[in-house]
């Protein structure tokens, strides 16, 4: 069944394991190659290297030996909108932490993603792209959480996409402080056929900043990002780690539970909806589970601004409501490990991004 209230500003969904929808009651080795770069070498793994790293990989966390003082840091990743952070920020972590889509402007707060390895404890720092374009009371607030997360680390992991260097990336690389040790990221390589290719773009790079090594690398292969925790490694000094071993973010489930539902709302409207929506958690409750270990019943709202904005989301008959909340609950029952119960209500708040009281009672710095 499916239904939505008829009231003015509001409509809900309730979705829990049974889908129902229901009112809101209830062959031969490789060569080695190196490119050569004035003031730089990128080196591909050699065979050696590969068997080496997958045996790593495969051996029981419990079977590694810990050896020499323990490291610590905070690095930052910064880029223009949709370049790819969030991609990588998950796949540094190893579990989905921060939201993605195709959608420019899905990540809007400050994410704090963990991975410890050995004696090392790397905590990224997730931003969201710096916005240039409008001056609106949220993209304030976004802007300001990206020059807070680059005022105050020990390395800065600067994001491109292979090949460009555009206009908002030159506005991001603007705000990087002297002195910070800084990362260029050439992320997406995967679309290169060779990673000689781009070694012209690398030189052209070097001049624009006195980047501290180029990394040119995919998100999406594991080789990649495993090798970027060695580089990323001897930029940490030696400290006690600020969290403990097991942890991967400091991020509340609540917190996450909002971000599983607005990555769900855009995947669902494209670019029908524009991205002043948010979502915020009004309830989140956990109880004891009959057949599970976990219960966590969800409340949740999607602010939109116009009720043409309302209909979009509440889809016909209620099916695309009824979607994105049956895709947020899935998603949260592996993440949190629960059974899930979550209702998600659409309201119109007119003119809410551009109010600064609203945009900071949203949650927004």
């Amino acid at each position: 069944m499916t239904s939505s209230h008829t009231g003015p500003k509001s409509a809900s969904v309730q979705t829990s394991d049974d889908d129902e929808v229901r009112e809101s009651a209830t062959p031969s080795a490789p060569v080695r190659r190196t490119i050569q770069i004035p003031g730089v070498t990128v080196q591909p793994l050699a065979p050696e290297e590969q068997a080496a790293l997958a045996a790593a990989n495969s051996a029981p966390a419990s079977t590694a030996v810990a050896s020499g003082p323990q490291r610590c840091g905070t690095i930052a990743i910064v880029g223009k909108p949709n370049v790819g952070k969030s991609t990588l920020l998950n796949a540094l972590v190893g579990q989905k932490i921060s939201i993605t889509s195709r959608k420019a402007q899905t990540t809007r707060h400050r994410i704090t993603g963990i991975r410890t390895e050995a004696q090392t404890q790397f905590v990224f720092v997730d931003t969201p792209g710096f916005q240039t374009l409008h001056g609106a009371a949220l993209n304030k607030s976004l802007n300001k959480t990206v020059l807070g997360a680059v005022s105050d680390v020990d390395l800065v992991l600067f994001v491109v996409e292979a090949g460009s260097f555009q206009t908002a990336d030159a506005k991001v690389l603007a705000l990087l402080k002297p002195g910070v040790p800084c990362v260029l990221l050439a992320n997406k390589l995967d679309t290169y056929h060779r990673r000689g290719d781009v070694a012209p773009w690398l030189r052209e790079m070097q001049e624009r900043h006195p980047f501290n090594e180029f990394v040119p690398m995919s998100a999406k292969n594991a080789k990649d990002v495993q090798r970027l925790f060695a580089i990323c490694e001897k930029y940490l000094p030696e400290q006690d780690w600020f969290y403990a071993e097991d942890e991967l973010t400091d991020r509340s489930e609540k917190f996450l539970a909002s971000e599983i539902v607005r990555e769900k709302l855009f995947r669902f409207t494209g670019d029908e909806l524009p991205y002043t929506s948010t979502v915020v958690v009004e309830k989140f409750e956990e109880e004891k589970g009959r057949t599970s270990k976990r219960l966590v019943r969800i409340a949740a709202t999607i602010v939109v601004e116009r009720d043409g904005h309302k209909a979009m989301v509440i889809g016909d008959k209620g099916e695309r409501l009824k979607r994105i909340g049956t895709e947020a609950r899935q998603e949260l029952e592996k993440l949190l490990d629960a059974k899930v119960f979550i209702e998600i209500w659409v309201k119109v708040r007119s003119g809410w991004a551009d109010d600064e009281t609203r945009v900071r009672s949203f949650g927004y710095e």
